[in-house]
């Protein structure tokens, strides 16, 4: 998470809204976000609907994989980093920036 707000005036100058999605609860999301000084938004998919919808959720842990989607505007999927190529935004900035010269 503190690599993509390190990363995130590059984001935003490529039209891009950060989430971070956690199964936490709001008040974990928000205390989490505090503790590492986080200022995108981060969501709560409590009782996780959402993280099985994408897909990503493991029954063996209980919890989702480590993810980023860029999606576009129109909903589709267009990009995405997995496990530990997730903890990395520098990937998904370049996607981000290269998604924006197309447009």
């Amino acid at each position: 998470m503190k690599n993509f707000q390190q990363n995130l005036q590059k984001l935003e100058a490529a039209d891009t809204q950060v989430l971070g999605v956690s199964m936490d609860s709001p008040f974990a999301n928000k205390a989490f976000a505090d503790q590492i000084g986080v200022k995108f938004p981060l969501v709560s998919d409590w009782g996780g609907e959402v993280t099985r919808q994408y897909g990503v959720y493991v029954d063996e842990y209980k919890a989702a994989r480590r993810i980023n989607f860029l999606i576009g505007k129109d909903g589709k999927i267009l990009e995405e980093q997995l496990d530990k190529e997730a903890i990395d935004p520098t990937k998904i900035v370049a996607a981000c920036e290269r998604h924006k010269l197309k447009q």
